[in-house]
């Protein structure tokens, strides 16, 4: 079971009922379906109201012996068929999906011998000739091949970080050495990911056996740790891990080890199902909602001779790829280990599995001063803009990946003004330790741009002989870079090379899809929408008016309402007037009237300078009284702060790591006559994320993309997320598929009667 398969199958089910198809529940996994009978029941709109905040499954899931028999599939096919069901949603791990591939292999031979049992007649063989499947993998490890996450990782991931930051608070009191098992038999991901999260000390992980000899290398990196006044060490053992000859290595022989050689303070945490449990995070809701819809309308565009497909996420899209292939290459991963190529076993994993790896290494060990390149260069790192979690991992990622390049490296406080006022010194590996997991800013950021401050910037450039710059920030940080890069034709000192990577809780920056914070406010949002829910259960009904951040940028709003599932949400960049807002009231009135007993309405804080928020929540306490009460809030600053979520430190990690790198390169490459000068567009760039990968874009480009008045991006991805919102909130809206899996072609369905039907 994993957090987050509750969000899929109340997509499915709404998805499905959206295009007009008959949705079944089949309770219990394939055990339900060989029983048959009452496991098999037809889901309504409101079986799954209430569910997304729900972690596990509410409809059961079930290991089944009999489905592994020839009987038990007859069985199976015989309860599918008196119901009418062709088209089989499973969302599991890849034993699930390969289980439902080899039933739709052998459907047509089933459905033969049911009629030759006289158990169907040929009119039934005919109606349901063919069987559809489509697969979404939920499975704490992300241990399937073709997807970047599968559903359920990222809440397992918030669960081992809470476990970690509690722990370092506990040893930052004590010297302490901690030694945490987290799951993984045969993927070491989530070790990895957490491992780079909290930049333990030390991961073992399947893919990757320690050589031989690591006992002395981890002891002799331990006690380093602690002559540099290190207080804790965390060591992440994933349950799979193994040395070089597969021997197991175990938490017990880890503490043993410590403790007989170095007589540290040794404890041991094994974290268990915990890892399981809880509430889905907003990551895995919106992935979950994503890939439900994406599997429906694979459903609906299979033809009989189409291969069984898994909806995967890959980057920042959603993508189908074939079944089968999937669950080969994650069975060749295995089959790569057991014959120890283990490189070969990380490259099957996939891109994301390597960039984490190399990431981790590059962070993780400190080498000596002897052993670095010397590359004479300085690069400074600032943060501008507004606090955004995630910002201090960045800075440490790029302080140590710069230092291990061989660059001096310095740190500028409080943002450009901190630059002007000369606030300029060189920061060390050690300054940055145990940053990863800290909120906000350490450096401090403003937001004060740099137009006006260019002699004293260009001053202090030449007084530290600064050879290239990293922004971490949000707006400013990108119109301040413009501005930089303008003004190298009067100041040799801007030609350097320039890089900006996005920070800002409001995600509105061009060039990029996502950017370090988001992810963060997105779970502050959830969180207080599920609290905000709740404090109204056992109350008559109710509705919430909830105003978010994000300044002209409706993502927060968006997408925090599609995770918390609101009924409606209000933002700038989809214009609305009275008519809109009574109909939303209207629609949400008639809801109410049925089983429904609470609503939510997002608003993002700068949709519209007239519907304020008071005016949204009065209008809609006074349509709606008689059947329901508003209440109004309004989250504020609290989207800002709290620790970083797993995925902003992971991200900011790797985004920061990768613009280090491209200094590097871009610093060698402009270097001449025994002095940097850098002034092409491309040497003063954005590192984004753009749908399937991190691409750098020289800010001079972006410049068109921009309307600079509202501070957002002119196209936004994430406007396509907006009907999904709509369907799951049960309005009647057109669903442009162009953009989805791997249809190239426009189609949009409109509601209909069909004969369709589904399972889930």
């Amino acid at each position: 079971v994993s957090r987050g398969m509750n969000a899929a199958v109340r997509a499915v089910v709404r998805m499905g009922i959206y295009v007009g198809a008959k949705v079944y529940f089949i309770h219990e996994g394939y055990q339900g379906m060989v029983d048959g009978g009452d496991n098999i029941k037809e889901a309504r709109w409101e079986s799954v109201s209430s569910m997304l905040q729900v972690g596990g499954t509410v409809i059961g899931s079930a290991r089944c012996k009999e489905f592994r028999t020839h009987e038990g599939r007859l069985k199976a096919a015989h309860n599918l068929v008196q119901k009418g069901i062709t088209n089989l949603c499973v969302i599991g791990g890849d034993g699930s999906l390969t289980g439902a591939n080899l039933f739709r292999e052998e459907w047509s031979g089933l459905l033969e011998e049911l009629l030759q049992q006289g158990l169907i007649d040929e009119e039934a063989t005919r109606k349901n000739s063919a069987l559809h499947i489509v697969g979404m993998v939920g499975s704490i490890d992300n241990d399937f091949c073709g997807t970047d996450m599968t559903i359920g990782t990222d809440s397992a991931l918030h669960r081992i970080i809470e476990v970690v930051d509690a722990i370092m608070t506990t040893a930052q009191s004590h010297q302490r050495t901690f030694v945490l098992e987290v799951m993984g038999r045969h993927c070491g991901y989530l070790a990895l990911v957490s491992a780079l999260a909290c930049g333990a000390d030390w991961v073992f992980i399947p893919e990757m056996p320690p050589e031989d000899g690591w006992e002395d290398n981890m002891c002799q990196k331990l006690s380093e740790n602690r002559a540099d006044k290190k207080r804790l060490n965390i060591i992440i053992v994933a349950e799979g891990a193994i040395d070089s000859h597969s021997k197991a290595i175990t938490p017990d022989y880890i503490k043993d080890l410590v403790v007989q050689r170095l007589g540290f303070d040794t404890r041991v945490t094994i974290l268990g199902h915990v890892q399981r449990g809880g509430t889905p995070s907003a990551f895995d809701r919106i992935l979950a909602s994503r890939m439900g819809v994406e599997a429906v309308l694979a459903l609906l565009e299979a033809s009989a001779n189409t291969p069984a497909c898994v909806v995967s996420l890959v980057g920042n899209q959603a993508v189908r790829l074939p079944l089968m292939e999937c669950v080969q290459m994650t069975q060749e991963v295995q089959k790569a280990m057991d014959e120890k190529k283990f490189d070969e076993a990380v490259r099957l994993r996939g891109r994301s599995f390597e960039n984490n790896l190399t990431t981790y290494s590059l962070l993780s060990y400190r080498k000596a001063d002897s052993e670095l390149p010397n590359s004479s260069f300085n690069v400074a790192v600032l943060n501008v803009g507004a606090p955004a979690a995630g910002m201090n991992a960045a800075v440490r990622s790029a302080v140590r990946v710069g230092i291990t390049e061989g660059h001096k490296m310095f740190a500028v406080s409080d943002g450009f003004e901190g630059f002007y006022k000369g606030q300029v010194k060189e920061i060390k590996w050690g300054d940055v330790g145990g940053w990863t997991g800290q909120g906000g800013s350490l450096l401090g950021t403003k937001r004060t741009l740099p137009g006006k401050h260019l002699d004293e910037i260009a001053e202090q450039m030449r007084i530290h002989n600064i050879n290239a710059l990293l922004v971490i920030g949000g707006f400013e940080a990108y119109v301040g870079l413009l501005e930089l890069s303008a003004a190298r034709d009067k100041y040799n000192e801007f030609c350097v090379p320039m890089v900006m990577v996005p920070a800002t809780v409001s995600n509105n920056i061009p060039g990029s899809d996502l950017s370090i914070g988001s992810d963060t406010a997105l779970n502050a949002i959830t969180d207080t929408c599920d609290r905000i829910k709740q404090s109204a259960s056992g109350t008559k009904r109710r509705v919430f008016i909830i105003e978010t951040m994000g300044g002209y940028c409706g993502y927060l709003a968006t997408v925090g309402g599609l995770a918390a599932g609101a009924d409606t949400v209000y933002i700038y960049e989809e214009p609305f007037d009275i008519r809109d807002l009574q109909a939303n009231v209207e629609h949400l009135t008639q809801k109410m009237k049925t089983s429904i007993q609470r609503g939510l309405v997002l608003r993002n804080e700068n949709c519209n300078e007239n519907f304020t928020t008071d005016f949204i929540y009065q209008l809609y306490t006074e349509e709606g009284r008689g059947v329901f009460d508003c209440r109004k809030n309004i989250l504020g600053h609290m989207q800002q702060g709290g620790a970083p979520s797993p995925f902003d430190r992971n991200f900011s990690t790797k985004i920061a790591a990768k613009a280090m790198q491209w200094i590097t390169r871009t610093l060698k490459e402009s270097f001449k006559g025994g002095r940097v000068f850098a002034n092409s567009e491309d040497t003063c760039c954005l590192l984004g994320m753009r749908r399937r990968a991190m691409v750098f874009q020289p800010v001079s480009e972006l410049r068109d993309e921009t309307d600079f008045v509202h501070r957002i991006p002119k196209e936004q991805w994430w406007l396509k997320l907006r009907p999904l919102m709509k369907i799951l909130a049960k309005y009647k809206t057109s669903y442009d598929v162009s953009d989805s899996g791997q249809l190239e072609h426009v189609s949009r369905f409109r509601p209909k009667d069909s004969d369709t039907s589904a399972a889930i």
